[in-house]
């Protein structure tokens, strides 16, 4: 098989516990780039955060941005999906609200918080970026005018809350987001239909490749789609059990250069 696309997510995927990127994924992509291979960042991050990374690795990569909705090929959009402004509205009043805690709103490459807290607070340290202070119904009138609404929406909390969120988004969704966990204390809710395995398919069509030439790496709930869509989906050795049991590779952690070792085991007879 010669391998022309590999998709990479990567928090707890190819940054390690740490938040850093290990020399060994970076020289290993690089290399795989240099050869003619395409790499895709495909990511729960808005692009700022995502651009960092590409601006780490120090080559160009294709950059699908809050759970796929947003994909850039350099500083063009290839695609983009947004979700009902109904649907923000109600979980901003039923959830946020109620609960008292904060909802991220992504849109395009703007991130928004409707409170600042604890775990705002060490998003913005990681990525460098400070979210803009919002009030969801007065942003739902705007982008009415506007006619669009989020690419996505976002939780930060305690693990317990999260599965409290959960149960409560599985008992009220009407069937116009999907969600899912990006980590035990982070829930994504995206449009839906529209995930990391339609990013890694867009990507395709733009590129004039097939699905089966394509690998994908990740670790979370929030990556299965992607890991299935690919010719060779590879759970990290830090992934959830039911990524796993979909992958067709485990690799090592994210912390024992799990990128690396995947990308020798796939791309060992390519050079």
């Amino acid at each position: 098989m010669r391998w022309k696309l590999i998709c990479v997510d990567i928090d707890g995927t190819l940054l390690d516990d740490r938040k850093r990127l290990p020399q060994d994924a970076a020289d290993s992509l690089r290399k795989a780039a240099e050869t003619g291979i395409a790499v895709a960042l495909i990511s729960g991050r808005m692009p700022a955060a995502v651009e960092m990374i590409e601006k780490e690795l120090g080559f160009p990569c294709i950059k699908a941005c809050s759970a796929g909705t947003y994909i850039l090929m350099g500083d063009r959009c290839i695609s983009a999906a947004y979700l009902p402004i109904s649907v923000m509205e109600e979980i901003d009043r039923e959830i946020a609200k109620e609960r008292g805690v904060p909802l991220w709103i992504y849109r395009e490459r703007e991130w928004y918080v409707t409170k600042m807290d604890d775990v705002v607070r060490r998003e913005t340290e990681i990525i460098g970026r400070n979210p803009i202070a919002a009030d969801a119904g007065q942003l739902a009138r705007q982008w009415r005018q506007e006619g669009k609404g989020p690419n996505k929406l976002l939780f930060g909390a305690g693990e317990e809350t999260i599965r409290q969120i959960v149960r409560q988004l599985r008992e009220k969704n009407q069937g116009q987001a999907d969600f899912a966990c990006s980590a035990p204390t982070y829930l994504e809710i995206y449009p839906k239909g529209v995930h990391k395995g339609q990013a890694l398919r867009a990507i395709c069509r733009e590129l004039g490749i097939r699905e089966e030439e394509t690998i994908a790496f990740g670790d979370q709930e929030l990556d299965i789609p992607m890991i299935e869509a690919a010719g060779a989906g590879v759970a990290m050795g830090n992934a959830i059990p039911a990524l796993k049991e979909r992958a067709d590779f485990i690799t090592k952690t994210n912390n024992e250069g799990g990128i690396a070792f995947g990308l020798e085991h796939f791309l060992k007879d390519e050079d």
